[in-house]
């Protein structure tokens, strides 16, 4: 079902609508998801039936990445035939990018993907590497966002001469909200982070940010 848009995700996006659903291939330790059971993967025909109106904000695959590299064609084809018959603005994010090539979409299309750091920490994700998704990310040309969510410790340069490539329309920064133990950077760095992607586009501070903030 098409649901509203609720709790710490993004405040800008008004529906979640999930068709992809079960335990998502890259597995990441941090996903939130995994509070709850995790079925097998699988395609909910039913969802299909929703109407997705026409001045809604909708993220589409919210709850599981349906453009991992197992996710069927088919189960795509479905998704996208089905949001271009609306006029509502539509988020595909991944941390898989390099699926979004060659696929026809909506016309109110933004195209999101997460990177959490410009470093790799092994056993974390099973994701492709940072650096894959930042070089498919700066090929596209539809309208783009980056999620550093949750920000993991990083380097600086890096970072910002990677969203400058990228050049998205805006960046979403936000910090673990599951105590997860994960290697996370300095306050004065994330700081510095800020204040240098504040130069070159828009910066979306999250509210679970203020407790790395604090440390």
């Amino acid at each position: 079902m098409m649901n509203k848009s609720k709790g710490q995700m993004y405040p800008w996006v008004t529906h979640t609508w999930n068709t992809v659903k079960g335990k998502c291939p890259h597995d990441c330790s941090y996903c939130y998801m995994k509070r709850y059971p995790q079925p097998e993967l699988h395609f909910d025909e039913k969802s299909l039936s929703n109407g997705l109106g026409d001045e809604n904000i909708i993220f589409v695959g919210s709850s599981c990445d349906m453009w991992a590299e197992s996710i069927p064609f088919e189960w795509i084809d479905k998704i996208l035939r089905h949001c271009r018959a609306f006029g509502s603005k539509f988020l595909f994010q991944s941390k898989n990018p390099l699926r979004f090539n060659g696929w026809r979409f909506p016309d109110n299309t933004m195209l999101g993907c997460t990177i959490e750091s410009n470093r790799v920490y092994l056993d974390i994700s099973k994701a492709p590497e940072p650096l894959s998704r930042k070089s498919m990310m700066a090929q596209f040309h539809l309208p783009k966002m980056i999620s550093i969510e949750p920000v993991m410790d990083f380097d600086l340069i890096d970072m910002v001469r990677w969203i400058k490539e990228i050049k998205p329309e805006f960046v979403s920064i936000g910090a673990d909200s599951g105590n997860n133990h994960l290697p996370e950077p300095s306050p004065d760095k994330v700081k510095s982070l800020i204040a240098s992607l504040q130069e070159i586009t828009e910066v979306k501070v999250k509210d679970n940010l203020s407790r790395l903030l604090r440390l």
